[in-house]
C-alpha cells in the first residue's frame, strides 16, 4: 500500500517526539493513513491514544471527529454520540465540529454522559474573560486616548493604548483599541486585534460572545458590493466574505509575498485575464487595490474554479488556494468516502486548514447574522 511507509515514518516520528506540535502532529497523521487504508481497528487505537496522550494538540478535533465515523462503523453509536457531543461542546466554532453536528442531527439517541477517555481535554475559556470593563476615572492612558480619538488623532491614541497594553491586568485595552481602529476606518487592523488577544474565540458559542466583538471578528466591509458580485455569479456572499476573510482579513491594500494584491487576493494574471472577461477597462495591477475591482474580478474567478470543479465549493476553494491542477491529482489518488476525507487527505497543511477555515467560516458568519440571511431566503 502507497500509505504504509508514511504511516510507518510518522509512527516512528511520534515515538520519538512524545511531547510538542511536532510529535502530536506525526502521531495524528499516524493515525489518519491507518483510516485511509482501512484499517479500523488500528486507526479506532491510534486515535484513543492521540486523545489521551495529546489532549491538548490541535489535532484533537480531527482524532474526536474520525473516532466518532469509525465508532459508527461499527455500530457503536453510544460511542460516536459522545465524540461529536465533546465537539460540538468544546470546540464550538472548528470544522469538525460542523460536522460533528451534521452526524449527531442523523443520530437518534439521547444526549450521553461525558466520556472519561476525554477527560484530559482541556476545558473551552469563560466568555466572560474576554472583556473585562475598564475604570475610565483611575486609568490616565484611556482618558487620554478617548479625547485623542475624539480629535481624529488616532496614531497618537492607538500608542497610549499600546502603553497599557503592557499591564497585562488591562484586558479591557483590546476592546478599547478594537474601537478606536473601527472609528479609524481600519476593520482589518480590528480583527487582527481581536485575533491575537483571544486566540481561544472559536471554542465559544456565538450566542455567548458580546456583538460589538462577534460584528469585529467577522466583519461586512464593502457588503452591497460584495452581495452584488456574489449574486452575479451564482455565489453565496457570505462565502465570499469568509474566503476575504481567510485570504486578506479584509485589508484592500493587502499585497503577499506570493505578489497577490486586494481583498480577494489575486494574482496580476489572473486579474488581467478576467478583466478581460467582464470588459473592465484600462486595467491595471494597481486596479486590484481598488475593492470595487478586486470583488468583481474576484468572485468571477472564483465562479470559474466552481464551475471547472464539478460546481463543488470545497474542491474550488482548494483550487484558488494550491492551484486547480493540483486539485485534479489530489482528487485523482481518491477515492474518499465524503468531502471531509478529501479535505483531511489534502497534503498540503496550508491548502488543508485554509479549506476547512472557509467552510467554518460560512458557518458562523450565517449563525452571527441569521436574521438577514433568513430574510435573504
Amino acid at each position: 500500500n502507497e500509505f504504509e511507509p508514511a504511516a510507518a515514518a510518522y509512527a516512528e516520528l511520534a515515538q520519538r517526539f512524545t511531547e510538542g506540535k511536532y510529535g502530536s502532529s506525526a502521531h495524528w497523521k499516524s493515525a489518519w493513513l491507518q483510516y485511509r487504508m482501512g484499517r479500523l481497528a488500528e486507526a479506532r487505537t491510534a486515535m484513543d491514544r492521540h486523545i489521551a496522550q495529546f489532549p491538548a494538540s490541535s489535532e484533537v478535533p480531527n482524532a474526536l471527529y474520525w473516532r466518532g465515523r469509525i465508532a459508527e462503523a461499527e455500530g457503536d453509536i453510544q460511542k460516536a454520540r459522545s465524540c461529536y457531543q465533546k465537539l460540538n461542546e468544546r470546540f464550538r466554532n472548528y470544522y469538525y465540529a460542523m460536522q460533528a453536528r451534521e452526524r449527531l442531527r442523523e443520530i437518534k439517541l439521547a444526549p450521553v454522559a461525558d466520556d472519561p477517555s476525554f477527560a484530559r481535554i482541556p476545558s473551552a475559556p469563560d466568555p466572560a474573560t474576554i472583556f473585562a470593563p475598564s475604570d475610565d476615572v483611575t486609568d490616565i492612558r484611556l482618558s487620554k486616548a478617548r479625547l485623542l480619538s475624539n480629535a481624529a488623532m488616532f496614531d497618537q491614541a492607538q500608542k497610549e493604548l499600546e502603553a497599557a497594553a503592557k499591564d497585562k491586568n488591562n484586558r479591557w485595552v483590546f476592546g478599547e483599541m478594537v474601537k478606536l481602529q473601527q472609528a479609524a476606518g481600519k476593520p482589518h487592523v480590528a480583527l487582527q486585534t481581536l485575533k491575537r488577544a483571544y486566540p481561544s474565540y472559536f471554542a465559544i458559542e456565538v450566542s455567548s460572545l458580546p456583538r460589538p466583538m462577534l460584528e469585529t471578528l467577522f466583519p461586512r466591509p464593502w457588503w452591497e458590493e460584495v452581495k452584488r458580485n456574489a449574486e452575479a455569479n451564482s455565489l453565496d456572499p457570505y462565502l465570499v466574505a469568509s474566503l476575504i476573510r481567510q485570504e486578506s482579513e479584509f485589508n484592500p491594500m493587502a499585497i503577499s509575498h506570493a505578489n497577490a494584491y486586494g481583498l480577494m487576493q489575486l494574482l496580476p494574471k489572473v486579474g488581467r485575464q478576467v478583466a478581460r472577461d467582464v470588459k473592465l477597462r484600462p486595467f491595471s495591477t494597481a486596479r486590484l487595490l481598488e475593492p470595487q475591482a478586486n470583488l468583481k474580478l474576484g468572485t468571477r474567478y472564483f465562479r470559474q474554479m466552481v464551475d471547472e470543479h464539478d460546481g463543488t465549493v470545497e474542491y474550488a476553494l482548494a483550487a484558488y488556494n494550491a492551484g486547480a491542477h493540483r486539485v485534479t491529482a489530489w482528487r485523482a489518488s481518491g477515492p474518499y468516502r465524503d468531502m471531509p476525507e478529501f479535505i483531511e487527505s489534502i497534503p498540503f497543511t496550508e491548502t488543508r486548514e485554509y479549506v476547512q477555515a472557509i467552510v467554518r467560516n460560512m458557518d458562523v458568519y450565517k449563525r452571527i447574522y441569521a436574521r438577514e440571511v433568513a430574510e435573504s431566503n
